[in-house]
């Protein structure tokens, strides 16, 4: 079993999935108790606020202030906050008022109450406060007296809350209201504190047992789910990898595809690891079916392969290779090459002597790539060849060739043809093009140009046709090109094809080379220009040059 395999990352998986949960539910409860327990006591802040300022109400506490005299009604007001601070859980009921506002140093106290417990075994001046008694330093920060400053300037007559910490005090929450005195001023803060440690610890503690409850429930969870996981789920998963990693392996060792052997892991439960199972077992059943069929068609792909290649063989065997050609002849020089978009393919060459003084050139190119297009080439060359040495015209070659290629042509291929037969010792020469390319033609001293004029149609195509022939006269140094469509229509990457134009320029760079020359400078040019694009064509190039005779350069 792997050290980190499903069933120990599930279970990593589900302690962080429960840890993440458990502190966002603690989180958000704790929250949610948070605002509970501090609305209550704010209300409860309010609800204290109301009755003390009830006795304030109650007793003119307002015009004391602006008298500066503690009668009657003053007393009996702090017995009022005496039984407030006695029944209630507050820290303190008090008022405070500055005689200078622009002065927070200037607040004194106006009254306070407190409870029997804190008067017990002290004098009343050491626990309550008188009016015009001055605040302490340490009694209230500056930040509160500013507060309370604001709030008499405003004349607000909305309850408002602060929380403050002093040394002396600790931290408290405190709620207070401005108290008006008849005629509308604002003379005084009352105000009650309530202590925030005590609510602090009421939450704290409720966040611990929120935490501890979470904590064991979901550990409970995560250990059943776990369990339940490894039953339903990762434990057959892992029987499952088991197996398919000893199918693997023997597919690694190159085991005979009859003898693989996968053992279907037996799922009780039906849900998708069931499905799972059966589908492993399925394709393994699948890949040793597919594996016998692939032992079947590579056998017999090797077998086509090499006929195939024996073929290829067999059609450039047909064709001639051997250069230079007629060693003894000094009137021309000749060069061709073919190079087939397949293994085999549709185009051919052919140059031989008619008799001792013609010479013919065949260059054609049958429709369709591959095996089909290679045999109709061997028919077609064959037949040219013969009607050619039997002393045909070039016009009677294609006639007759036509005829034969028409009858029982049920393939519906056919190839162009040019033909030519070159009087040698004249430089005389007759052309019949059947459907092909326009030849190029190079004068002595100048450049390559097309010999452009109205050709037949292909052989094949049309029964009973007669084909145009074109007279021609080369000269000493002049130089033939003819070549198939794979030259013009070579396709770079862009889809941009390399054109008749940029075959004459590559053939112009050196127009007065051997054939060879021309050949390989033409086949370069094209390399560069197809780049990494695939060879769609075959292509196939015939050069010639004319040296003519002794005689007649004399």
């Amino acid at each position: 079993m792997k050290k980190f395999g499903l069933k120990y990352r599930v279970a990593v998986y589900c302690i962080l999935f429960t840890l993440l949960l458990t502190f966002a539910l603690g989180f958000t409860s704790y929250r949610q108790f948070r605002k509970t327990i501090t609305e209550r006591y704010y209300a409860y802040a309010e609800t204290i606020l109301g009755l003390a300022e009830s006795y304030f109400d109650k007793y003119d506490i307002a015009e004391a202030i602006q008298t500066g005299e503690m009668g009657e009604g003053y007393q009996r007001t702090r017995d009022g906050l005496n039984m407030i601070k006695e029944k209630s859980s507050i820290a303190y009921v008090y008022a405070v008022y500055f005689e200078d506002l622009k002065n927070p140093d200037s607040m004194c106290y106006v009254i306070n109450g407190a409870t029997k417990a804190e008067l017990k075994g002290k004098a009343e001046e050491e626990v309550y406060s008188y009016l015009g008694e001055a605040c302490g330093e340490g009694d209230f920060d500056l930040e509160m007296r500013q507060v309370f400053i604001k709030a008499l300037t405003k004349k607000s007559t909305a309850i408002q809350f602060y929380e403050n910490s002093t040394e002396e005090y600790g931290d408290m929450l405190t709620c207070f209201r401005v108290l008006f005195s008849k005629d509308g001023k604002a003379v005084a803060i009352v105000s009650t504190d309530l202590d925030i440690n005590e609510i602090r610890e009421n939450m704290n503690q409720y966040l611990r047992r929120t935490a501890i409850i979470s904590a064991s429930m979901m550990a409970l969870l995560v250990l059943l789910f776990i369990v339940f996981i490894h039953k339903r789920v990762t434990g057959p998963i892992t029987r499952i990898s088991r197996q398919t990693d000893e199918f693997v392996q023997q597919l690694k060792e190159n085991v005979d595809p009859a003898e693989l052997n996968y053992k279907q892991v037996n799922i009780r439960s039906h849900d998708e690891t069931r499905t799972l199972a059966n589908d492993i077992s399925e394709l393994a059943d699948s890949l040793k079916g597919y594996m016998s069929n692939l032992q079947t068609v590579t056998a017999e792909k090797q077998r086509i392969s090499s006929e195939l290649s024996i073929a290829t063989r067999i059609q450039a065997d047909m064709l001639p290779r051997i250069f230079p050609n007629f060693s003894d002849r000094k009137e021309f020089e000749l060069y061709a090459s073919m190079s087939p978009a397949k293994e085999v393919g549709g185009d051919f060459f052919d140059f031989f002597m008619v008799d001792d003084d013609h010479l013919c050139m065949v260059m054609a190119d049958v429709s369709g790539k591959g095996v089909p297009a290679a045999l109709f080439m061997v028919i077609s060359k064959t037949l040219i060849k013969n009607r050619a040495q039997r002393g045909d015209s070039p016009a009677e070659i294609l006639k007759n060739v036509n005829a034969q290629l028409c009858d029982g042509n049920e393939a519906q291929l056919f190839v162009t043809v040019w033909v030519a037969i070159l009087e040698l010792s004249t430089g005389k020469g007759v052309a019949a093009n059947a459907g092909h390319e326009h030849p190029a033609l190079c004068r002595c001293g100048q450049t390559f140009e097309l010999v452009v004029y109205r050709h037949s149609p292909a052989l094949a195509t049309i029964e009973g046709i007669r084909f145009k022939e074109h007279e021609f006269q080369l000269y000493p140094g002049d130089s033939l090109f003819v070549y198939t469509d794979g030259v013009p229509e070579a396709t770079n990457a862009n889809n941009e094809l390399f054109g008749n134009e940029r075959m004459l320029q590559a053939l112009n760079q050196h127009p007065d080379a051997s054939p060879t020359t021309l050949l390989r400078t033409i086949r370069h040019e094209v390399d560069d220009f197809v780049g990494s694009a695939p060879q769609f064509d075959d292509i196939t190039m015939l050069a010639l040059k004319y040296n003519g005779t002794g005689e007649a350069d004399s």
